[in-house]
């Protein structure tokens, strides 16, 4: 073929690291037109080899488009080896009929698909489902139900139920699921007007986050009101019914073909997407798991996604192991700055260990003494910052915390420097003995490394959102709670210190706790909190690590 036609084709495998091509001769159909029950109409695009074999088919389901650089980048790869790959517009995005109502749909149309891929002369038979985030979660909404036809799977950093991340902890996810409004929004707009819209965003966007009541926030980054977002906002009760269509968590532990998961340390989905692997796991199968030292956007998680999931599906579709690692699971250590591979997560030896918050903002293996409580205030209206983390923008990852630790509103609780290296690599958790002045409050814990020029870098953490009776009190008037943080692997150095944040909001990540018990949407009046956290014999306030050797 043409050289300058086949140079997509040789700087992505080059840019991929990937076996060659067994054909570099792709055929891309456009705007296949997919009918669903209720008369809409989906696009989709196939692309193939230029030859008349039936070939395995690998349904990839996407909001964000279906040509261009992502198009190429998520069917000619596959296509190049040995499959045919459809990439379908989710309703009410880019020529797709409809209007987009997120992740409360993708189970119908997803199943009307595969419904209308039967009727295809093209069609195999088999289907392998691929795609992160969003396009992950299209892939659990019918998982169960696509019976023996799916042969395989590759779900990234993603989850099955979004519920559990739009309201972490119970408060509610405001800087990505802001950013995400925005992004969907603007998406389709033509080039110039696209940056235009992203360079004016990142004004709007500081003052939509300032801005009270939330209802309103939809409005000052993009000017008119978004169905969708107020949706979010108002459904944000435990166990509100309207979020049934979307979740498909009790659907997982059903699913029967081979599951590959791709993961970060640093993703928003994390902790979810590990819940969907245990459900697996539980359920007697073998799925697949790496997890990197990533957050959500990272540019070598799409790498190693479209590699690993390459060598997943050669070899549950064309009996093909010979890339296939022997390990299922393979995760990054970070500060040991190493992949590993083991037979499970977590992996074989892990202990708990729990490390106390002493008197004079010390934290150590042993219990408490008797000491007096530590006591900070959280003003609503001058919130606690987040500092890197799990986000959706530039700012996420692993950040220097020096500056936020400096803050009257965060409490450090740290060891001395220890006298050999510490691997923590599984579940964290803290379990916190608090008072507030307030019913209405939030608690956020963050687990730090502490170098010895004193530099304090994040590793995970996690939010727990209190309302009345919720826990309830104990006898003496505290608050026995537990905040599950992000899960990690990371070996705290010899000479290094371990440090416990605990602080009651990281906004603009988490919406701030107003105070006042007033509903999400329509909150206004700030009302500052004095907390407590005490740290005794009778109230051992710790954090809880998964420790191992």
């Amino acid at each position: 073929m043409n050289d300058l036609k086949t140079l997509p084709s040789h700087l992505l495998e080059w840019l991929l690291d990937l076996p060659p091509a067994e054909t570099r001769d792709i055929v891309v159909e456009r705007d296949l037109r997919v009918p669903m029950p209720d008369g809409t109409v989906l696009l989709a695009d196939r692309h193939a080899p230029r030859d008349d074999k039936k070939r395995p088919l690998i349904l990839v389901r996407s909001p964000y488009g279906r040509t261009g650089p992502l198009g190429v980048m998520l069917g000619r790869p596959f296509a190049e080896r040995g499959f045919s790959v459809l990439v379908q517009s989710c309703r009410g995005t880019f020529g797709s009929g409809g209007v987009l109502d997120p992740f409360r749909t993708e189970k119908d149309d997803g199943l009307a698909t595969l419904a209308w891929l039967k009727e295809q002369p093209w069609f195999s038979g088999e289907i392998a489902t691929f795609g992160p985030s969003y396009l992950g979660f299209v892939q659990w909404a019918i998982a169960r139900d696509a019976g023996s036809m799916l042969k395989a799977m590759s779900p990234q950093i993603t989850l099955s139920n979004f519920r559990d991340f739009k309201y972490p902890g119970e408060t509610f996810s405001l800087d990505a699921m802001l950013r995400w409004t925005h992004l969907v929004h603007i998406q389709e707009k033509p080039l110039h007007e696209h940056l235009l819209a992203r360079l004016a965003a990142r004004r709007s966007f500081k003052r939509a986050f300032a801005h009270l009541p939330l209802a309103e926030a939809d409005r000052v980054v993009l000017g008119h009101r978004v169905g969708f977002f107020q949706d979010w906002l108002e459904h944000n009760a435990p166990g509100d019914p309207w979020w049934t269509p979307a979740n498909h968590s009790a659907a997982v532990a059903e699913v029967t073909a081979p599951a590959l998961f791709i993961g970060g340390f640093y993703d928003v989905f994390l902790p979810w997407q590990l819940r969907d692997y245990a459900a697996l796991v539980a359920a007697g199968q073998t799925p697949y798991l790496t997890i990197g030292p990533w957050s959500h956007t990272s540019r070598p998680l799409f790498k190693e996604s479209i590699r690993e999931s390459l060598a997943w599906f050669r070899a549950h579709m064309l009996g093909d192991r010979s890339r296939l690692r022997e390990a299922p699971v393979r995760i990054y250590v970070m500060g040991a700055d190493e992949w590993r591979e083991y037979p499970s997560w977590p992996p074989p030896g892990v202990r708990t260990e729990r490390y106390h918050l002493q008197p004079n903002r010390g934290l150590a293996p042993n219990p408490p003494a008797a000491s007096p409580p530590d006591h900070y205030r959280y003003d609503p209206a001058d919130p606690t910052p987040s500092v890197g983390g799990a986000l959706l923008n530039e700012e996420s990852g692993p950040q220097d915390n020096r500056a936020l630790e400096a803050r009257r509103d965060v409490l450090t609780y740290t060891t001395p420097p220890l006298d050999r290296h510490i691997e923590v690599i599984g579940p964290v958790s803290a379990e916190l003995f608090v008072q507030s002045s307030l019913a209405h409050t939030d608690f956020f814990v963050r687990l730090c490394d502490v170098d010895p020029s004193g530099r304090s870098v994040n590793l995970c953490d996690g939010i727990l959102r209190l309302v009345p009776g919720r826990p309830a009190p104990r006898p003496d008037g505290t608050l026995a709670i537990t905040v599950e943080l992000w899960p990690t692997a990371h070996r705290f150095r010899r000479g290094h210190r371990i440090r416990l944040q605990v602080s009651s909001g990281a906004h603009p990540r988490f919406a701030r706790n107003p105070g006042s018990g007033e509903p999400l949407a329509t909150a206004t009046r700030l009302v500052p909190a004095d907390q407590t956290v005490h740290h005794d014999p009778a109230r051992p306030s710790a954090i809880v690590l998964s420790v191992l050797g």
